[in-house]
């Protein structure tokens, strides 16, 4: 069975064009023409079986990040559909759902109940996201004072202890020391054994390698190739090469 299905998923925005004079706002909202479109994503299709890891390549404006947002949830698709069974733990933007006001113990709680996790569940949670995460001096301070490694250790303790069935990863492991991204590994590593699905971002080929075993390369916001992780990534990186002056 299919944990994630993405079928002929369509995202655009507007293009930006700069500062503009109120007259030209005025005139652009009520213009008949339409307006020009990026697209970000165009006409992706592609499955995840349950259990399995894929790692999404391809160089910067490809449409990954805009594609995992969407698969998270944090969007929805202009056409087509995506369909994801089971909950879901998104690592994206460093900090991305979290309020820099609150104490780290604030912002867990706070991902927890919105993940649908009761008060009694989240008290018994605590003192594990705490102790891996490494913060127990600093769990009741502002977020804002934390560094960013701090806030990667939060939101990584946090989303891999809330039982996710699909875990979301866009490059964020990059940040913290090599020591944190180890455990960070192992842990995903344990998580994939008890068949938790993994989705990747990455910019390492050896990751990719290490955490996936499907591969998905976007370009332009279209599919280019899908196959087995070494078979995508050998074919990405083959292009590159040639493409080296």
């Amino acid at each position: 069975m299919d944990i994630v299905s993405c079928n002929q998923v369509v995202k655009h925005f507007k293009r930006h064009t700069g500062q503009r004079l109120l007259w030209q706002h005025v005139s652009a909202l009520f213009s008949l023409q339409r307006a020009e479109r990026f697209y970000a994503l165009n006409g992706v299709t592609f499955s995840i079986p349950k259990g399995s890891s894929l790692g999404i390549c391809g160089h910067n404006g490809a449409g990954k990040s805009t594609l995992l947002n969407l698969i998270a949830g944090m969007g929805q698709p202009d056409k087509g559909t995506i369909e994801v069974r089971g909950r879901v733990a998104a690592l994206l933007e460093l900090g991305s759902g979290f309020h820099p006001d609150l104490t780290g113990a604030e912002n867990f709680r706070l991902n927890s109940a919105l993940l649908g996790f009761s008060r009694k569940q989240t008290a018994e949670l605590f003192d594990t996201v705490v102790d891996f995460s490494g913060l127990a001096d600093f769990i009741n301070e502002p977020l804002r004072t934390y560094s960013s490694g701090m806030i990667l250790r939060l939101a990584f303790a946090t989303a891999i202890n809330v039982a996710p069935d699909v875990l979301i990863v866009d490059e964020i492991l990059a940040v913290g020391d090599d020591t944190f991204q180890e455990k960070c590994h192992q842990r995903i590593a344990e998580l994939r054994r008890r068949g938790t699905t993994f989705v990747c971002v990455s910019h390492s080929a050896q990751m990719l390698l290490n955490l996936c075993d499907i591969g998905l390369w976007l370009d332009r916001g279209q599919v280019v190739l899908q196959g087995s992780m070494r078979d995508v990534v050998n074919a990405y990186h083959g292009r590159l090469a040639a493409t080296v002056p």
